[in-house]
């Protein structure tokens, strides 16, 4: 019969799972990534490419490390990892029976009258005390009292502690891959603004090199003037053309001062004195050559999605803890010691006692609590599902977008040399036409204003196809490397 009550027990606890079944819902993407090409013969998993290697630039690296030292906003994210660690472990401890030692020693005077008397051997205990010292019509008595208790053990019948600890372990993961996603935000955030900077300084470059040019032609146009030679109009065309070239450099100046301020934020203070030189834009670009796979792969190699599911997974163990709300509650409490009225002599056998006690709470009117908290937890888990599917449709496109922008950004940026080279023959040609006087001036402002245009396009161009495969690697999760066992299929 002892047996037969174990395999029921044991029954009963393994078969009463409330939880919904954890089953991935249907990739929400299509199964190959839009405008695909096939992948390079020889390339590397951005997992599998550490920053480090991934960054060619020794500043870049330098501020990078700086900002994972020392970032605020990073610095929140590890600490909420260890406050979700902190509550799996609260209620998982829930799965056991707390076992504590006490020690009692009680002392006190009771009347002997007939009420005097009950209360007396209430206070005994197990056995009368000692008189002395007691006056008329009282008695003083003294009880000690050692041994282990168990203080309300819940029995999990129904899966409800089981239930709050899967979901307390699916938040403390889903918390870890936030702090993971936001790790891989903020490399690519740094990256981002240092290559804004290194365009600023560039752009700020030729707008000074083209600032000297016109000056120098300012100059020849004032002389001219006054020899006759030229008109006002021709010498007012050259000062437009100078004034453009200021705008520009105060434009550029005020761009970079910006970009250099949320540089400061993004590594948690005052830049690192001594940095390395910086590498120019068109050093910039990584050798090595990123293969992008399938968008399945994104399920477990982007911490933003891992975590999405891990909320997914804690949304369907509170439905089981919903659940379970609707069943009897059983608790158990026990202890087991030794008491005597006697210090002497406490540990034996005559003096052992024990004591175990369920109880049982059965819910009959709560007036629809059990069934509101019942709906909540399965709302939640719809927005889950959204969440978890929106998740991957947000990385489907960010992959997708930077593979785009590998492709024609390469295209773009081919194009928008030639167009420099073209329109650089353009404004010399303008330039000695100027010179043997077969054109006016006005065909010199228009080259020369189109010219410098195009050459700031050039380096805006750069710095966009940089950046581009800058997207690339941390879309797909790089430098991040992901056991699937570890997350996806546990």
């Amino acid at each position: 019969m002892r047996k037969a009550a174990f395999l029921l027990l044991g029954t009963l606890l393994a078969g009463c799972q409330f939880a919904p079944e954890h089953e991935r819902p249907a990739l929400p993407t299509p199964p190959q990534y839009p405008d695909y090409q096939p992948e390079p013969v020889e390339g590397v998993v951005p997992a599998d490419l550490a920053w480090r290697a991934f960054f060619d630039d020794p500043r870049l690296r330098e501020l990078i490390e700086a900002a994972l030292a020392n970032n605020r906003d990073l610095r929140i994210a590890t600490a909420r990892i260890e406050e979700a660690r902190g509550q799996y472990r609260i209620e998982d401890a829930e799965r056991y029976p707390t076992l504590g030692l006490g020690a009692e020693a009680t002392r006190g005077r009771y009347a002997t009258g007939a009420s005097g008397a009950s209360s007396a051997g209430a206070g005994a205990g197990t056995g009368a005390g000692s008189a002395a010292g007691a006056g008329a019509g009282s008695v003083i008595t003294e009880r000690y009292f050692v041994g282990l208790t168990v203080s309300a053990f819940e029995l999990d019948f129904w899966g409800r502690v089981r239930n709050l600890s899967e979901a307390a372990l699916a938040q403390y993961l889903a918390t870890e891959q936030a702090r993971r996603a936001f790790h891989l935000s903020l490399i690519g955030d740094v990256a981002a603004t240092y290559l804004a900077i290194r365009e600023a300084d560039q752009r700020i470059e030729l707008a000074l090199e083209t600032l000297r040019t016109r000056r120098e032609t300012l100059e020849l146009a004032g002389l001219r003037l006054k020899a006759g030679v030229t008109s006002a109009l021709e010498f007012h065309q050259a000062a437009a053309l100078l004034t453009q070239a200021e705008t520009e450099l105060a434009n550029l100046r005020l761009i970079r001062a910006e970009q250099l301020n949320y540089l400061t934020v993004l590594v948690g203070g005052e830049l690192p004195e001594t940095l390395p030189p910086p590498v120019p834009l068109g050093e910039q670009l990584p050798p090595t050559r990123l293969i992008a796979g399938l968008p399945s792969d994104l399920l477990y190699l982007r911490p933003d999605i891992i975590g999405a599911e891990q909320r997914l997974r804690a949304a369907r163990a509170n439905i089981g803890v919903a659940r379970a709300a609707f069943f009897p509650q059983i608790s158990l409490t026990g202890s087991f010691g030794y008491a005597s009225t006697e210090l002497s002599g406490l540990i034996g056998s005559a003096n052992e006692t024990w004591s175990i006690g369920p109880s049982i709470t059965l819910p009959l009117f709560d007036w629809g609590r059990n069934e509101g908290n019942l709906t909540v937890a399965e709302a939640r888990e719809t927005v889950a599902i959204a969440e978890y599917e929106q998740a991957i449709q947000t990385a489907f496109r960010e992959v997708a977008d930077a593979l785009a922008g590998r492709r024609y950004l390469a295209e773009q940026l081919l194009a928008q040399r030639k167009n420099v080279a073209t329109l650089q023959h353009i404004a010399d040609l303008a330039n000695a036409r100027y010179a043997e006087g077969v054109v006016n001036y006005l065909e010199v402002l228009d080259a020369e204003r189109n010219l410098f245009d195009a050459r700031q396009t050039l380096i805006q161009t750069l710095r966009a196809q940089v950046q581009n495969l800058v997207e690339l690697y941390i879309a797909l999760g790089g430098g991040l490397p992901v056991d699937r066992n570890d997350y996806g299929d546990r």
